[in-house]
């Protein structure tokens, strides 16, 4: 009887969000959606992640809406999945369980199978309360292991070994892994996930956990990967090999570089290994045809320009020498030459023209997307210059901070803070002089708890104190939510899904749901009764600046004043929150004095250097 291996596509969620900035809008899924029921994956992966607020704050487009439409293409011939950072859901902070429960239980309701839960410190208390949830309304609770690599630190030198000084012991070993996964399994997951957000994992370290989970854990092992630096489709191999029951994968046109491997390729080992998947791979190179024009329009519109794409693949006109390449990959898995089956699936991939390893990125050890985000924030700075040292100063802040993993939310605000320490350092300026409140958040503990133990006058550097301070929930203040005048008086969030909408994503949920309701109202309006535009009101000109102002340390949008004109301010003050690089950042004064203006309003961009408030 054949092995059955199981198929999760990633295309609609991880596919674009790795290789498209998650552009892809409702029309272009449609498009393929009549498709994705004849494929018969097991799994797809279509919601969570970036998706909900990239098709609000991007595409202006329901996230409910995403998902509910999808569910109605596809019905149940496969299992829809989201993405789920824990108690961050989908956002950048802890919520409450009251936030938790009802994203699951409106998620599940519209049609969701499967929530993938992973926390970013591999806490497993984070993740209770989503499996909680999950399984009470019906769903699929996968947790996932997020795996992370111990950083290259700097060797002591001589005089520091004389010193006693020695490098820190490895932490991210098998058996640490093994252990967050028996706790997860502990908690009533349905299934495991290694989940290599970096493309890191080799293939004979997945191999490796694999066996070794399977051993240890009774329920369903998946594997996702990404192929930036050159190792995904040889690790998927050596993972079937090795007996995983799932893998991840993208269709052809989104697959390879960022993303994860390609379907075609694993159905080619699986068929030479007589591996049953159950996909139908007609369906998969019809939906191929749409994603390929989907891929030009998400480039042109994304990009600018077209970036090379990957030949078409055609299971029946392999040439001779790259199928015998796919019979070496798999002798070389199955006597565990690592070498060996890297190099003869690098060969196949640069023969069907995916994008050669990030040889970059394999050495920092670092998410692809981290690095892009950090070259990009940089371009916006216009201090690209600092690239090369802040990446040498990411092992220190990620140490400093307790060793995170780097997956969504912490390589963020590691990289972020790795980037503001290289400018406080070329400003002159005690590095971590500026810090984002997620940043604090993480070292303070109310993220959870770090795979090592932060120092605790590091903690007390910067957040003021030094114990270990979790997150407090009873603090928690649910988001404005008045009425809307410019649209008939209508609430902003009306519905208990457009208040969770606002709840993880204040800034641009309040921006979508207020255009939405205010076209709405337009369009409920008789044309003829429709109110002449009044006019605008000339901007009030602001006085002369004779005091001392307040500038934008780097470009962002401004997203809360906390003081306002004539309040007495005292030096080190925090005066105002602007958002930059994902995070938010606390301004604070260097002087002390009465506000004299404010020179910005809440939602507006800011340019580095420019005057936000004037203190006199």
């Amino acid at each position: 009887m054949a092995r059955n291996l199981k198929i999760r596509d990633l295309t609609l969620r991880d596919g674009q969000q790795s290789s498209f900035a998650t552009r892809m809008n409702q029309a272009q899924i449609d498009r393929c959606l009549p498709l994705y029921k004849d494929a018969n994956f097991y799994a797809m992966e279509v919601w969570g992640g970036a998706v909900p607020d990239s098709v609000m704050r991007y595409l202006n487009e329901n996230p409910w809406t995403r998902l509910e439409t999808i569910h109605k293409a596809v019905g149940n011939v496969s299992k829809l999945t989201a993405l789920s950072r824990g108690r961050n859901l989908f956002g950048y902070a802890p919520y409450t369980d009251e936030i938790i429960d009802g994203f699951c239980r409106n998620a599940i309701e519209s049609g969701l199978g499967i929530m993938r839960i992973f926390d970013a410190l591999n806490d497993v208390d984070n993740v209770k309360s989503t499996v909680k949830y999950v399984k009470q309304y019906g769903g699929i609770a996968d947790c996932a292991v997020c795996y992370t690599v111990d950083p290259k630190y700097p060797q002591p030198g001589f005089l520091q070994r004389l010193m006693g000084k020695k490098a820190p012991k490895p932490v991210f070993t098998d058996a640490y892994f093994l252990d967050k996964a028996k706790q997860m399994a502990a908690l009533g997951a349905d299934m495991i996930t290694i989940k290599d957000m970096s493309g890191l994992i080799p293939p004979r370290r997945v191999a490796t956990l694999i066996k070794l989970f399977k051993q240890h854990i009774d329920i369903p092992i998946d594997f996702h990967t990404h192929c930036t630096p050159g190792y995904g489709l040889a690790s998927v191999l050596a993972a079937i090999v090795a007996g995983v029951d799932i893998v991840d994968t993208n269709c052809w046109y989104f697959a390879g570089g960022t993303g994860a491997p390609a379907i075609e390729l694993i159905d080619v080992f699986c068929k030479k290994l007589g591996i049953e998947t159950g996909v139908n791979m007609q369906a998969v190179a019809e939906i191929n045809t749409h994603l390929r024009e989907i891929r030009k329009e998400l480039n042109r519109s994304v990009f600018g320009a077209d970036k090379p794409e990957p030949k078409p693949f055609d299971a029946k006109a392999i040439p001779a020498e790259i199928d015998a390449l796919f019979d070496r990959a798999i002798e070389a898995a199955r006597r565990d030459d690592e070498a060996a089956v890297i190099d003869a699936c690098r060969k196949i991939e640069a023969y069907y023209g995916f994008p050669a390893p990030n040889e970059l990125v394999q050495k920092a050890e670092i998410p692809g997307g981290m690095y892009s985000n950090m070259v990009a924030q940089l371009k916006q700075l216009k201090s690209e210059e600092i690239l090369p040292r802040a990446m040498e100063l990411i092992p220190s802040v990620r140490l400093a901070a307790g060793l995170p993993p780097l997956v969504t939310p912490t390589s963020q605000i590691v990289g972020a803070q790795a980037v503001n320490c290289a400018l406080d350092e070329k400003a002159g300026r005690p590095m971590y002089s500026n810090k984002s409140s997620q940043f604090v958040g993480l070292v303070k503990g109310e993220y959870g708890h770090t795979p090592v133990e932060i120092d605790p006058e590091f903690r007390f550097k910067i957040c003021g104190v030094r114990d270990w301070t979790p997150y407090d929930t009873s603090k928690n203040k649910p988001q404005p939510n008045p009425e809307l005048p410019e649209a008939g008086g209508a609430k902003l969030a009306e519905t208990e899904k457009e208040v969770l909408l606002l709840e993880l994503f204040p800034m641009v949920a309040k921006n979508y749901l207020t255009e939405l309701k205010k076209k709405a109202y337009e369009a409920s309006k008789p044309a003829e009764t429709a109110p002449a535009e009044a006019p605008k009101a000339e901007a009030k000109p602001a006085a002369a600046i004779t005091g001392n102002t307040v500038n934008a340390p780097l470009p962002g949008r401004v997203i809360e004043i906390l003081v306002k004109v004539g309040d007495k301010v005292k030096a080190n003050q925090e005066i105002l929150i602007l958002e930059a690089m994902k995070m938010e950042n606390s301004i604070t004064t260097d002087y002390a004095g009465t506000v004299k203006q404010i020179l910005v309003e809440p939602g507006e961009t800011v340019a580095t250097d420019a005057v936000l408030v004037e203190i006199e």
